[in-house]
């Protein structure tokens, strides 16, 4: 929801701005995720690392959808996987997933590396014009196929709206 509102929040100045870039920090931890559209925020459905991987989903369909209703204004929106990065993730979530993360993070990249598609995507010539991708190690990656289905991005953008109070008519 944060990419949603945040987005919603900065549209009128990105679009003011002309040309402007949308990057989103999704993740390879998408793949098998699926949505239920009835407990989009996992009320009855709860596990941490189910709900880590239906976030990410979101934020591939999010930027797909998103990247749709900017199409011709200038603006692009991408979303990228920066590979496993060694940061404090997970360093506070106690038990098994703390101790799991800490061993994990020996064979992690650094943070220096995991930004460099980061960093290529806001700034290189050579993706100025490309938009609604999902990018790995500076390359459009095929994403899972959950993740590329239209009418689940569609969706969850109407149910991102209600959720967030902003009912901005939909771009058909």
């Amino acid at each position: 929801m944060a990419y949603f509102v945040l987005t919603e929040g900065l549209r009128e100045r990105l679009l003011a701005a002309g040309v402007a870039r949308i990057i989103n920090t999704a993740s390879a931890s998408h793949q098998g995720a699926t949505l239920d559209f009835d407990d989009l925020q996992s009320a009855r459905n709860f596990g941490a690392v189910k709900a880590y991987g239906r976030s990410k989903l979101c934020n591939i369909l999010f930027t797909r959808e998103l990247a749709r209703h900017l199409r011709g204004t200038g603006v692009t929106a991408n979303c990228l996987h920066p590979g496993f990065v060694a940061t404090r993730f997970a360093d506070q979530s106690g038990g098994l997933i703390s101790r799991f993360a800490w061993l994990a993070k020996f064979f992690a990249i650094s943070p220096v590396k995991g930004a460099e598609t980061i960093i290529y995507l806001a700034s290189s010539p050579d993706v100025a014009q490309i938009t609604g991708q999902y990018f790995s190690k500076c390359l459009p990656t095929i994403s899972s196929p959950s993740a590329q289905h239209d009418e689940s991005a569609a969706l969850l953008w109407q149910r991102s709206a209600a959720l967030s109070g902003n009912q901005r008519p939909s771009k058909e």
